[in-house]
């Protein structure tokens, strides 16, 4: 085997040049290495209990504590006493969280990138000072609640209700698939005033009329708890209420954010199943010699490469847009819906080129390829991407029949 290519676990950051074949994140240094050196430690730290974590439907939320205590649950809000963290630093440790695990991603995301970026974008400068901090160390963990049973596609038919009473809201409603919504100590919940408009406010998990169910039976996401959440005459003060929020526009920024989030995610993903295909196809012997010396295979090698480089072009031009500050909702849309089924092509070959071998969680890649499905559908349906785009792009809506 002399002739075939060695493949080690690599060590350095940036990516290894056969997943990173553009070198498109070659030049990244400075502050933003600093924190993708950062997430690459606590990945290798956490790696051994991912699979576990998964298999049992258990949340690892030490794990998760681990990471706030490394400085990584920030999604690149100013925090004060700590470093700063750039808009591509916090893409970087989304992209390399996700090639360790969905899961692990997805909480850090709930945390920060839609409950503290609610508070961030939306509140008071009191709420800020009281929640973000403690937020960032999960000394007070949050969820975001927006979508509901009938509502996820088409969440601004908002039914949840928040009615003033002299100085109090009281809230009705429910809410469904809301990470934390069952194993958090907060909730920014979204609901409809009297006066029609979108108020978002700051509940206790813990108060009276707040009832959380966690989800179960899920095939993906195995290692976050979702939960379906019941709002029974809940009471909160104004000072609950975010100031920031009175429309379904007062939100797009964070949707948008989490929504460029999610193509990170799918590049992470597709990018460890591509590496973890390569690595196999490279040691594993059939009829005398190894996997990659079959045309075939490197075939399918290379079409994945297509598909991960692609995606890595559209988040590093999103990266671009965002830093200039003039990235749209339809660009996020289309990056999002594009990366997410090219990572489920990836994540498929992966798993086929395992053979039998691929539905085991110790390889990875059956985890990403149940995974990928659930990137695939939240914050935003492929659907309901498309047709943002395609409204862009025509200039009509086809939301409804």
């Amino acid at each position: 085997m002399a002739d075939t290519p060695e493949f080690k676990e690599f060590q350095g950051i940036p990516l290894d040049p056969r997943t990173d074949y553009y070198g498109l994140f070659a030049d990244v240094d400075g502050e933003d290495l600093e924190w993708w050196t950062k997430a690459r430690d606590f990945a290798e730290w956490i790696r051994p209990q991912v699979n576990d974590a998964w298999e049992k439907a258990e949340y690892n939320l030490p794990g998760i504590e681990e990471a706030a205590r490394r400085g990584l649950v920030r999604d690149g809000i100013d925090i004060e006493g700590e470093p700063a963290m750039s808009i591509r630093a916090k893409r970087l440790i989304g992209l390399e969280l996700s090639r360790l695990d969905a899961s692990t991603a997805t909480a850090l995301g709930v945390q920060a990138g839609l409950a503290m970026q609610s508070i961030a974008s939306l509140g008071s400068e009191e709420q800020k000072k009281a929640y973000l901090k403690p937020m960032s160390t999960l000394e007070i963990r949050g969820a975001f609640a927006l979508t509901e049973p009938d509502h996820g596609s088409d969440s601004i038919g908002l039914e949840t209700s928040a009615t003033r009473e002299g100085d109090e809201w009281v809230i009705n409603g429910e809410k469904k698939w809301i990470g934390h919504g069952s194993v958090g100590h907060i909730a920014v919940v979204y609901a409809r005033m009297d006066d029609g408009k979108v108020g978002a406010f700051i509940v206790d998990q813990d108060q009276e009329g707040y009832s959380a169910e966690t989800i179960t039976g899920k095939a993906a996401l195995r290692g976050i708890p979702q939960a379906h959440i019941t709002l029974t005459n809940v009471r909160v003060g104004e000072d609950r209420r975010l100031p920031g929020c009175a429309s379904f526009r007062d939100t797009a920024k964070v949707l948008m954010s989490t929504r460029i989030g999610v193509a990170w995610s799918a590049f992470g993903l597709a990018a460890d199943c591509y590496e973890k295909a390569l690595k196999y196809a490279s040691e594993r012997v059939q009829f005398g010699r190894p996997l990659i010396k079959n045309q075939i295979i490197q075939q399918r090698l290379a079409d994945m490469l297509m598909d991960v480089t692609s995606v890595g072009l559209y988040c590093k031009r999103l990266l671009e847009l965002e830093e200039a500050g003039t990235v749209t909702e339809q660009q996020a849309a289309l990056a999002k819906v594009f990366s997410t089924r090219a990572a489920r092509r990836v994540a498929a070959n992966a798993r086929d080129m395992f053979g039998g071998v691929g539905i085991l969680l110790e390889n990875d890649v059956i985890r990403h390829f149940a995974d990928a499905e659930t990137l695939h559908t939240y914050e935003g349906t492929d659907t309901m991407q498309s047709l943002i785009v395609g409204k862009s792009i025509t200039g009509v809506g086809a939301f409804t029949s």
